[in-house]
């Protein structure tokens, strides 16, 4: 089984899809209970969300479950939120706090799985970026993700619409985050939030050097937006997703933009 999907464009913006897949291998199927099987706490169906938004980007996709591992954090196992509820780079619960596991792995099977299904995976996606930087001079990386709205283990009351994430500012040039977070706001029916509970995962953190032309945003948004509900079996409404799409590829065009790109590229200016 290949771990990742990688279809490569010619534009400067990659999009990453970390928690996509439903890819379970057997042996660890059979060790995960019932809850676990379910594979609730999947970003369903956010390739499809995306297709073909942006001609010419470059999707780089983990067909592997987050519960064989998450390709989205830190494959040492540091917290990305020290202090907060949150799952690990071997989830033990799900979402809710609940346990997923009949026998839990141990650190030898996580290391395992660390080189089998996290690695190549990054491996993939530091290829992809290093490319279109040396197409474009610079790369953005769009990491693409969902989540319920309302997840009492995780944070209080209802997430927002759209939820962008820059570690505070730290991940992108400023002139990224603006884009990103004006079209949101001018999003009709939408709300949105920047750096709120979410603040861009390991991979935005990780990938994010704008001094280095390695720009990197994360965008999760609410189920609620395209699922006709937040619960299995998880079925995508088209029409909401149609009315979602919309300022997701005005987002997209204009991280594209050639003058934007001229503007972030060495000797530019932002």
């Amino acid at each position: 089984m290949i771990p990742v999907e990688v279809a490569r464009g010619d534009s400067p913006v990659v999009l990453g899809l970390p928690h996509t897949g439903t890819h379970v291998p057997d042996a660890i199927m059979a060790d995960l209970n019932e809850r676990g099987r379910g594979l609730d706490d999947t970003d369903w169906h956010i390739e499809r969300l995306y297709d073909e938004l942006l001609p010419g980007a470059t999707t780089v996709r983990a067909i592997f479950h987050r519960y064989v591992i998450d390709a989205n954090r830190d494959p040492s196992g540091a917290s990305l939120y020290p202090g907060q509820n949150t799952t690990g780079l071997v989830p033990l619960t799900d979402f809710d706090g609940h346990d997923i596991w009949h026998c839990a792995p141990d650190d030898a099977e996580i290391e395992e799985r660390r080189k089998t299904f996290h690695a190549p995976y990054h491996a993939a996606l530091a290829a992809e970026m290093e490319r279109v930087k040396a197409i474009h001079g610079i790369a953005i990386l769009y990491d693409c993700h969902s989540i319920r709205s309302e997840i009492p283990f995780l944070f209080d009351g209802v997430l927002p619409d759209f939820n962008i994430g820059t570690n505070m500012g730290a991940t992108c040039d400023p002139a990224i985050e603006a884009i990103v977070q004006d079209v949101c706001n001018a999003a009709e029916g939408y709300s949105s939030v920047l750096n709120g509970r979410f603040k861009g995962g390991w991979t935005t953190r990780h990938y994010g050097k704008p001094t280095h032309g390695m720009h990197a945003i994360q965008m999760e948004l609410s189920q609620a937006t395209y699922l006709s509900a937040e619960s299995p079996p998880w079925t995508y409404d088209s029409a909401k997703a149609e009315r979602l799409r919309r300022p997701l590829k005005d987002i997209l065009t204009q991280l594209a933009d050639p003058a934007l790109i001229a503007k972030l590229t060495p000797g530019g200016t932002s």
